[in-house]
């Protein structure tokens, strides 16, 4: 009788769930007859379970209280679903596919051509994270309109952001929205140069990863769609922004009479995650390299040398993406100054490629971070970009020796943010702890192997260390199964998503019941 109604409740409550088995050590389910803001309801199990060893709940929210509804990425998940034959992998897919969309449009119009993204549990939209959030809808812009005009509406109020705000990543609702700005406590005692509207800005750490992501999602856009209206003034205010970026921070510390060269400096400490940074708010010294330097990690943590190699190695696959981007809106905007865009985006792309390739390598390893003095910090983080992901970012191939070389490294005790335990492992970093390795990293390694028995272990790595929720989350302590961050991180859920759809495409015989292949697009 309790399974019973266990199993009718929630059908009467208009929960979306399906008739599963239950286990008795399972922890209880939640019911939720109202719109439960998802911080809260992504942290105990909801529906039915799925089928396999896992029993993984169902963790989509009610479909009233979803934020966002595309037909497109239903179809995807019930294609998916009728051919993955683990009933958990399954459902980890059903779950994870749909959250950006499901849980993080906190506001959208299209006739104001405005989307405001959250990253989950942090109320912001981050420009790294909504690229990542968004990635695995690409194939579906082409053939959902509406989904795609959610997907210029993100980027046109991006645009507005770096036009204004070029060296900050993480931003409040715009006006027109009528939201509420959310006060930063890590903001709080921070000093930031050139200032910021904290009405506008939720927080201003520079990150060059941030940028690319802006290139990202605004190339997926039209490689997707061939709808050059997204590239309107703003976005191009935003790359002119982009550029003098990258220009700036290209340079050296010290102009040749030894004056220190700063354009942004930030200084940390107050209220903030990250310590002060050194040499008042400009970091530590850095020789011209012919890279872009950066103040913080794709992580938000500080970093030790300007030149982070993941960031300028995928920078230069965004830059030359824009090229190709710019060369084909050229004719439909008729700017004579888009030839000009074009022309820097190609050549800082293969400056930035030259200079990771001759500045970042020795014994044959990538650095994660060089200062050009001959400074190198070998170690790898575990947000994208990162080491571990140069085949994801598309800089170089997983069979190139120099990413095996430095996937070894990375993979081993040599790393000193690499950590392992009996049921979990992986890279981390320092904004959570030393023995709580992400996921992320994972994900990234699975993207960079071919091994069919790595895969596969990574894969069941992941899925076994969920907490028995269904959702990726940011990290999990490699001794305890129960401590882990963030339940709610959409970015996590969305790379887990579209690293599925990648095996579908490359590897289906491994995680289909047959060997056919499959592509939403």
């Amino acid at each position: 009788m309790v399974a019973l109604i266990r199993q009718i409740l929630p059908l009467l409550l208009d929960l979306n769930i399906q008739h599963t088995r239950l286990s008795a050590n399972q922890p209880p389910m939640r019911v939720t007859p109202s719109c439960e803001d998802y911080s809260a309801y992504s942290q105990y199990p909801h529906g039915g379970r799925s089928l396999g060893p896992l029993a993984l709940p169902y963790m989509r929210p009610p479909p009233r209280c979803r934020t966002f509804t595309s037909p497109a990425v239903e179809k995807v998940i019930e294609d998916m679903k009728s051919r993955l034959k683990d009933p958990d992998i399954a459902r980890l897919f059903e779950n994870t596919f749909p959250n950006t969309l499901d849980t993080t449009v906190r506001y959208y119009d299209p006739a104001q051509n405005l989307a405001f993204i959250i990253t989950g549990d942090i109320t912001a939209q981050w420009l790294r994270d909504t690229a990542n959030q968004f990635a695995h809808y690409g194939g579906l812009l082409a053939i959902d309109h509406d989904l795609a005009l959610l997907v210029k509406a993100v980027i046109n109020n991006e645009a507005r952001y770096i036009k204004q705000y070029s060296y900050c990543g993480a931003f409040q609702p715009p006006p027109e929205s009528g939201l509420e700005p959310t006060v930063n406590p890590w903001a709080i005692g921070v000093k930031v140069n050139p200032p910021v509207d904290n009405q506008t800005v939720f927080e201003c750490k520079y990150e060059l990863d941030s940028l690319s992501g802006f290139l990202k999602l605004s190339r997926q856009y039209y490689f997707s769609t061939k709808d050059a209206s997204f590239a309107n003034d703003h976005w191009f205010s935003a790359i002119q922004q982009i550029f003098r970026v990258i220009d700036e921070q290209s340079q050296a510390t010290y102009d040749a009479d030894f004056n220190v060269v700063s354009y942004y400096n930030w200084t940390g400490g107050g209220g903030s995650l990250s310590p002060m940074v050194n040499n008042g708010g400009n970091g530590e010294p850095k020789a011209y390299t012919g890279m872009v330097g950066t103040h913080h990690r794709p992580s938000d943590d500080l970093s030790v040398y300007a030149f982070l190699t993941s960031a300028n190695a995928m920078l230069s696959v965004e830059l030359a993406n824009l090229h190709q981007v710019l060369e084909a809106v050229k004719p439909a905007v008729g700017d004579p100054a888009v030839g000009n865009y074009s022309q820097q985006a190609a050549d800082w792309s293969a400056q930035i490629k030259q200079a990771v390739m001759s500045s970042t390598i020795e014994n044959g390893v990538f650095a994660y971070e060089t200062n050009g003095y001959g400074g190198r910090y070998l170690m790898d983080d575990a947000n994208v970009p990162s080491l571990l992901s140069l085949p994801y970012i598309g800089f170089l191939n997983k069979s190139d020796p120099l990413y095996i070389n430095t996937r070894n490294m990375i993979l081993s005790r040599q790393n000193p943010y690499f950590a392992k335990g009996p049921t979990f492992f992986g890279v981390g970093g320092p904004h959570v702890g030393l023995v709580d390795p992400w996921p992320m990293s994972l994900i990234s390694a699975i993207y960079g192997s071919d091994n069919d028995t790595e895969i596969t272990h990574l894969l069941y790595t992941i899925a076994n260390n969920t907490a028995g929720l269904g959702l990726i989350h940011e990290s999990q302590n490699i001794h305890n199964q129960s401590d882990y961050s963030r339940p709610w991180f959409a970015w996590a859920n969305s790379y887990f998503a579209e690293m599925l759809l990648d095996l579908a495409a490359r590897k289906p015989g491994l995680i289909f019941r047959n060997a056919t292949s499959y592509s939403p697009a």
